[in-house]
């Protein structure tokens, strides 16, 4: 290729890539800081309302340093989006709107990371990593067998050997500064992983639309569609991209390689020239398997999601009416593109098209509120208070509290009395209580001799039920069958108050 052709291709690269636009962007060192400090950590998908909140911070924040930085963060969000940078999704079957990096956005990111901390070339890892997919390459790609046997059985005898020196002691462990090297180049081909999972993303999205374009065209690549997707053909998972990625995918989810790699991965982490790894590299070596399933989910979840919503399209007939509609479309571009050298654009045609709209009102055509309106048209009395009684203050007392000292006096006058006709040790229930006394305070009456007995007295295991008797506020006489509480001894005044719990004594 000529270096006008590169440059004629790289310009028109340069228009079209999205993470070109974000390396050449005005604010872009800003905007990448944002983007990597909120969707390219732990969380690569973000509501859009939480989203716009924190950046809103970091917007007031990265304004007091003197930086200019008119807009909001959900007009910025929309330039971004616009641009390429991020991708708008809907949040499973709900109304939610999330955003994340799209693949530009993404390998954008990574080239500023590999910029800020470059890694070191031509280190000794790579080199035998390269050489060993080498050599494994011309194995499996020899057309001769024979020699493909001489290269095995060459590298069992290199095994051999290594297994000989290492019975022998000759052979020492890799650690230090070369295991930290391997460790650190294994983590930098994990980093791209991302990428990939986004261009798969990408990829799938590009077929669900081509698809649908084929649908909508006549001919024989409508038909063959059409024909696929009423077989039940899944179109998105036999694809070239569909296929690739379920055996990745399948690899992932092996349960024996799973177990392996977290071995593998434990094992690592306890020799002694993993404490020279720092924090974040632990951490992305010991959670990289699950990274990979998780990321494997989603594009799961998107496959089935495109073959579903293809195979809905087309069996509710849907793609009719579009084909109608894109049918009448280019009819009117062609008639356009035929009187465009005599009719301009923006020369009036005398139709008129009603268009949906949002009805406007003028402010003025609001009703305000008139506190006149609600003006009370008579003066307002005011009543000076009567001086209240001491009669009228226990009246009250006694509505809103049981009168234990009342109860107390009649459980012992009742007690007395039937000690005095003989037995020393006589005792008097409840019903004995009310028979000599009336509740005076209806159902409060009652609770409060219960919890009198319940404090002060016995309440026999298995005794019958004794029916208790009141008169009611309205007036009405009730009764309740409880069991049957025993007065065995007097009640002290001060310890009768303790009998209920002062946060109970209410209105009853």
């Amino acid at each position: 290729m000529s270096a006008t052709a590169r440059a004629l291709r790289l310009l028109q690269r340069l228009e079209e890539d999205a993470a070109w636009r974000l390396l050449r962007a005005d604010n872009a060192p800003i905007v990448a800081a944002l983007l990597k400090e909120h969707l390219d950590g732990d969380a690569t998908r973000l509501d859009a309302e939480d989203l716009y909140e924190r950046l809103d911070a970091d917007l007031e924040d990265l304004r007091t340093h003197g930086l200019s930085l008119p807009q909001t963060a959900q007009a910025y969000v929309k330039q971004w989006r616009d641009a390429g940078f991020l991708v708008r999704r809907a949040a499973g079957d709900t109304r939610v709107e999330t955003l994340e990096l799209s693949g530009a956005g993404v390998a954008a990111l990574r080239f500023l990371e590999s910029r800020d901390a470059p890694r070191r070339s031509l280190t000794e890892s790579r080199l035998a990593s390269l050489s060993t997919q080498l050599r494994q390459l011309a194995i499996d790609t020899d057309p001769s067998s024979a020699r493909r046997l001489e290269r095995l059985l060459e590298e069992r005898d290199a095994l051999d050997a290594r297994i000989a020196a290492i019975q022998e002691g000759r052979d020492d462990a890799l650690a230090g500064e070369r295991a930290i090297e391997r460790v650190q180049d294994l983590l930098a081909q994990a980093a791209e992983v991302p990428d990939d999972f986004a261009r798969v993303r990408t990829e799938f999205e590009e077929l669900n639309g081509l698809l649908r374009r084929r649908i909508l065209e006549s001919g024989e690549s409508q038909r063959a569609v059409l024909d696929d997707v009423f077989r039940g053909v899944d179109l998105i998972g036999e694809s070239d991209a569909g296929r690739s990625f379920a055996g990745f995918s399948a690899l992932v989810l092996d349960p024996s390689l799973g177990a392996a790699f977290e071995e593998d991965v434990r094992q690592v982490l306890e020799r002694d020239f993993a404490r020279s790894l720092t924090v974040a590299e632990r951490r992305a070596l010991r959670e990289f398997l699950t990274t990979l399933k998780d990321r494997s989910a989603e594009i799961h979840d998107v496959i089935t999601q495109f073959a579903r919503g293809l195979r809905r399209y087309v069996r509710s007939q849907d793609y009719q009416r579009d084909r109608v509609l894109r049918g009448l479309i280019q009819e009117a571009l062609g008639s356009a593109r035929e009187v465009a050298d005599s009719i301009k654009p923006w020369a009036p045609l005398g139709i008129d098209q009603p268009l949906t709209h949002v009805a406007l009102r003028s402010v003025g055509a609001l009703a305000l509120h008139d506190p006149s309106e609600f003006h009370a048209a008579r003066e307002i009395e005011t009543h000076d208070g009567e001086v209240a009684s001491l009669e009228d203050l226990r009246a009250l007392a006694r509505a809103t509290e049981v009168d234990f000292d009342e109860l107390t006096a009649n459980v012992n006058t009742v007690l007395t009395a039937a000690r005095a006709r003989g037995d020393a040790r006589a005792s008097v229930t409840v019903g004995d209580v009310l028979a000599a006394h009336p509740a005076t305070q209806g159902v409060a009456s009652i609770v409060g001799l219960l919890a009198l007995a319940a404090a002060h007295g016995e309440v026999p295991e298995g005794a019958e039920p004794e029916p208790l008797a009141w008169t009611g506020a309205d007036g009405a006489a009730r009764q309740a069958r409880v069991r049957r509480h025993l007065f065995t001894a007097p009640i002290g005044g001060a310890s009768a108050r303790t009998a209920f719990p002062s946060h109970t004594r209410r209105p009853l």
